[in-house]
């Protein structure tokens, strides 16, 4: 019956958001509602001490990472850079390609550290136009959207200054470059994979006769945009050094700032009574941090005029963002550790624990697990090691294997099921695209299928070969 209530509470966020409603509403609704049915007297103490408490630890440790990345979404827009970047990759790839040029477009723009959802609003004007004059369903957008920024550079390749790939580093000391060979086996997996669906489903449109505004999408003002625009060789490549900056600053950063706090910091020396810092635990924190001002300063040196003239409400609009993101994750982080507490879950995770006595396979599976009950991949990737991270390094240590395939492994595990429909950014991108889950949350789902499995695949090349 325990296990049955955690269910319940699941699937009726679940349904609330796949209908539309705000996770920041209903996810301690529901929680609590799992809490009431438990024990009626926990309901007060679990609202104030488990699920506010988390999410204010989960806003305490992430919100200037998600900050900076609204607001460098917001200066590469601003600037014309995301363009700029577009009509290379147009050029490149060639406009009839238009489902590959917006995988790329988003992988770029989320691999330099711009959070998911500004990517998601960064990139839709591109993908409208684009599929409009390929006569490619817009219905797909989001599928398509959903594989360039919520999976492989995500949490995939190594170096991804995304959240996912920044929390196991407080938690096993690693950085953000763990375990590289098998990060990249990976993304090329989803990769393949994903495009091989997207192709698939825009060929059986096509045969079907389906174009841009069919399935019952909204009809919309037409987003004309030119992409031709000519600009020189030397401008074509000044767009890509604020990213490239991003990519390189954390792989220097993360070697630098532990020289610069070989011991961590200690504020008894200066009489401040606040908990010491252990650099190891902050150092992908920090570095991410300082990498996105990089990023946003340079950005704006690209094209200062039009950011300069557009400050004031591009500012606006990035915040808002920001803080959309992260109260969609904190809730959902809330949410997810309410239920980790309850005595159901202890039966579930025993359970995985029976089953899968190998740290790999029941990090991903706990990972995943919590991913999807949260709705979130940081929020079930945070829960996961607060829970368990102490016991993963301890089997990781009697099995032999590095801390950096741990963090890994679990990294992508955490991009698995956390795009069910409860997700805030499955619900965003929805929103921005003016869809619905009716009509396009199948392609989504489809290619969280593929992410989940290639979280499994690289376990298995690393106990076959060995590889990290």
């Amino acid at each position: 019956m325990e296990l049955v209530i955690i269910l319940l509470a699941l699937g009726m966020l679940m349904f609330i958001a796949y209908r539309g409603f705000s996770v920041i509403m209903f996810a301690p609704l529901c929680a609590l509602f799992a809490v009431l049915l438990t024990n009626p007297d926990w309901v007060l103490p679990f609202f104030s001490n488990v699920f506010m408490g988390k999410m204010v630890e989960y806003i305490k440790l992430y919100f200037p990472i998600f900050l900076l990345g609204a607001i460098f979404g917001k200066v590469v827009e601003m600037s014309g850079l995301a363009r700029s970047i577009a009509t290379t990759l147009i050029q490149l790839v060639g406009r009839k390609r238009a489902m590959l040029v917006i995988v790329l477009l988003c992988a770029i723009l989320t691999y330099s550290g711009i959070s998911l959802v500004v990517v998601a609003f960064a990139v839709y004007p591109f993908a409208a136009n684009l599929f409009r004059q390929s006569n490619i369903p817009k219905r797909l957008i989001p599928g398509t959207i959903a594989l360039g920024s919520f999976t492989f550079t995500m949490d995939s390749l190594p170096g991804s200054p995304q959240v996912q790939n920044v929390i196991p580093t407080t938690f096993f000391k690693t950085n953000l470059y763990a375990a590289p060979t098998l990060g990249i086996i990976g993304a090329i997996f989803i990769f393949i994979f994903g495009m091989l669906y997207l192709n698939s489903r825009r060929k059986k449109a096509e045969k079907a006769g389906e174009g841009y505004d069919c399935f019952g999408t909204i009809k919309e003002k037409q987003i004309e945009m030119d992409l031709d625009q000519t600009e020189s060789i030397g401008r074509k490549i000044l767009a890509f050094v604020p990213v490239v900056l991003v990519g390189v600053l954390n792989k220097v950063l993360t070697t630098l700032i532990p020289k610069w706090y070989p011991n961590g910091f200690d504020f008894s020396k200066i009489d401040l009574n606040f908990p010491n810092i252990e650099t190891s635990q902050v150092v992908g924190i920090w570095s991410v941090e300082i990498a996105l001002i990089f990023g946003i300063l340079t950005t704006i040196l690209y094209n200062r005029k039009p950011i300069v003239m557009n400050f004031k409400d591009g500012m606006s609009v990035g915040i808002a963002g920001a803080l959309l993101a992260i109260m969609n994750s904190a809730t959902e982080y809330g949410f997810g550790a309410v239920i980790s507490n309850l005595p159901g879950f202890t039966i579930a995770r025993d359970g995985i624990a029976k089953l899968f006595t190998n740290p790999l396979l029941n990090g991903a599976v706990t990972t995943n697990v919590l991913s999807a009950i949260s709705g979130s991949a940081s929020a079930g990737i945070a829960i996961s090691l607060g829970i368990m991270a102490d016991k993963y390094i301890e089997l990781a240590t009697q099995f032999g294997i590095p801390l950096e395939v741990m963090h890994r492994v679990i990294s992508m595990a955490s991009g698995g099921m956390d795009t069910l429909p409860h997700n805030g950014a499955v619900i965003t991108l929805l929103a921005i695209t003016g869809l619905t889950h009716k009509q396009s949350y199948r392609d989504i789902f489809a290619v969280t299928i593929i992410k989940t499995i290639a979280a499994f695949f690289i376990i298995g090349v690393y106990l076959v070969t060995g590889l990290v």
